[in-house]
Formats: structure tokens, C-alpha cells, sequence
């Protein structure tokens, strides 16, 4: 009889990927590095480990959107308060904090459970060309 294998938490080897966002479509990127994140294109991946890859994303303010999205988008939060409702438009995020755009269009397409925070920290996003984990890619 076959037992089906488990990977073992010791037996997980991170890679680091570095992403080039310039001129790229945001959902569509968001989607390639979530996959990298959870590790769904390893041959061991398993649904309740983390055995996810580093991420390093470059050039985030020149990342695009399609339609009329950069008019229309709008995110949305609440802090729980009676009148703490705020939303700040894409325009605006992206022109003060053009890494959140990215951070919040990945964390959306992970899944909600506890390994979400986890993965999320292994997303490195940078403005510009420059980054502090060259050293990794040696």
C-alpha cells in the first residue's frame, strides 16, 4: 500500500524571486506572486504547510491597470468605530505609497487562514531599481 508524502518542516528550501513590475498588469502579477508565496509551483507543496518562496518586487510605481480602473478604484476600510469608515482612492494611494497597491492586491488573492501573515511577510516591495537583499541573489 501507498502512503501519500508529507514534506517536513526542515525539508523546505526557500528560493528568493526578484520581479520586475515595470509595465506589467497588476492583477496579473498579483496573481504570479501569490502562487510563488503559498509555493503551489513546488513539487512538494502541501495545503496546510508554508513552503513558499521569498518575493522581491521592483519598479511598483510603474505597475498598470486596465479600463478605467485608475479613475474607478477605491479602497475601502473601517477601524470598527461609529464614523470610522475611510476610503482613499487608487489615484491617491498610488501616488503617496505605490507599494501598498501591490501588498494589498496579493494579500486579497491569498487565502484567508493563518499562514497568510507569514507569507506576507516574505513580500519585499521597493520603489525604484535599487534593494536591500542583492545579497540573496548571489
Amino acid at each position: 500500500m501507498y502512503k501519500t508524502y508529507q514534506p517536513k518542516e526542515k525539508e523546505i528550501k526557500r528560493n528568493w524571486h526578484l520581479i520586475d513590475a515595470k509595465d506589467q498588469i497588476l492583477g496579473r502579477l498579483s496573481t504570479n506572486i501569490a502562487t510563488l508565496l503559498m509555493g503551489k509551483q513546488k513539487a512538494n507543496y502541501s495545503t496546510h504547510m508554508d513552503s513558499g518562496d521569498n518575493v522581491v518586487i521592483i519598479n511598483c510605481e510603474k505597475v498598470k491597470l486596465t479600463g478605467r480602473k485608475k479613475e474607478q478604484k477605491v479602497y475601502r476600510g473601517h477601524s470598527g468605530y461609529p464614523g470610522g469608515f475611510k476610503e482613499v482612492s487608487f489615484e491617491k494611494m498610488f501616488k503617496e505609497h505605490p507599494n501598498r497597491v501591490i501588498e494589498f492586491a496579493v494579500s486579497g488573492m491569498l487565502p484567508d487562514n493563518r499562514l497568510k501573515s507569514d507569507r506576507m511577510a516574505r513580500l519585499h516591495v521597493t520603489k525604484g531599481e535599487k534593494h536591500k537583499y542583492e545579497k540573496n541573489f548571489k
